[in-house]
């Protein structure tokens, strides 16, 4: 019966199962949220303004977590929220990935003129601060999902490049790398059928970790009013007014706050879960 439960715990790490249940409760939320949200997100009443959560003295029946200054319901605003996090972390978090990791896994095994080329891209690039050409680029392109993708990607495929390139160097003088290229395989097979399988596990872990990041971008750039319309839900929004009036409704600004919190902790964890349990090297 030990050993039972030992092997399961060991096939199972907790950091693993509670993220992917917190992230898994997190895509319900968004994919079901015009049915399980209890008002119209958008529904404004200055008569219900800051009402407290169920459980305060002074709460309406069906505000759940309270309403914020306009009457809104913060509970269904949170769970319409979701779906633009959702969104950005899987677009923007996919798409940094697959350009990122492309670029240094050539620069780290093709080596030569192109790892000088994208080595030295990748240096230039990082020389803006990244929040800050976020905001630029916003700026330039205008407010809306399309532009938030598009900065976080345009930001963030060096932190993909600059560790895959490592990675794919290590991996490239390895023995069974030598072996193939005896065998007469091409370097181009070589890579994707010899390489890229063992960093894997890493571009697995960086990819998790950007779809945190990109919930954290967006979260950032809807507190300064720079996503999409405010009058839309969204948790940096939430956290944004939620902030002005934290003495009088502190639930405005708290439930968001944990949820953003959550959400980022679990795609940090859940990356290292994946990490120790399907990493050759650790197992």
């Amino acid at each position: 019966m030990l050993d039972g439960r030992a092997a399961l715990k060991r096939r199972l790490p907790p950091r693993l199962l509670l993220s992917s249940i917190w992230l898994g409760l997190l895509v319900i939320m968004a994919v079901f949220a015009p049915y399980l949200a209890p008002k119209d997100p958008l529904a404004q009443d200055l008569m219900l303004g800051r009402l407290p959560p169920f459980w305060v003295k002074g709460a309406e029946p069906g505000f759940f977590l309270g309403t914020d200054s306009l009457g809104r319901d913060v509970l269904s605003r949170i769970l319409y929220g979701s779906r633009l996090a959702l969104m950005v972390a899987l677009i923007a978090g996919t798409l940094t990935c697959l350009i990122g990791a492309t670029l240094g896994l050539m620069a780290g095994y093709l080596r030569g003129w192109v790892d000088l080329l994208i080595s030295r891209g990748i240096d230039i690039w990082m020389a803006f601060p990244p929040v800050l050409f976020s905001i630029l680029l916003i700026a330039v392109l205008g407010p809306g999902i399309s532009s938030i993708i598009i900065a976080i990607v345009v930001i963030d495929w060096t932190r993909f490049a600059r560790v895959i390139r490592a990675e794919a160097m290590a991996q490239g003088a390895m023995d069974y790398v030598a072996s193939a290229q005896v065998s007469g395989r091409g370097r181009l097979s070589t890579m994707v059928a010899e390489i890229l399988p063992n960093v894997l596990p890493t571009i697995v872990v960086l990819l998790t970790l950007e779809m945190g990041i990109a919930v954290i971008v967006e979260a950032i750039l809807s507190f300064v009013n720079l996503s999409i319309s405010t009058d839309d839900p969204t948790w940096g929004g939430m956290i944004s007014e939620g902030r002005t009036s934290i003495h009088q409704a502190w639930w405005v600004l708290v439930f968001p706050l944990i949820t953003l919190f959550l959400t980022v902790l679990s795609f940090s964890q859940l990356g290292e879960g994946l990490k120790d349990r399907y990493d050759p090297v650790l197992r």
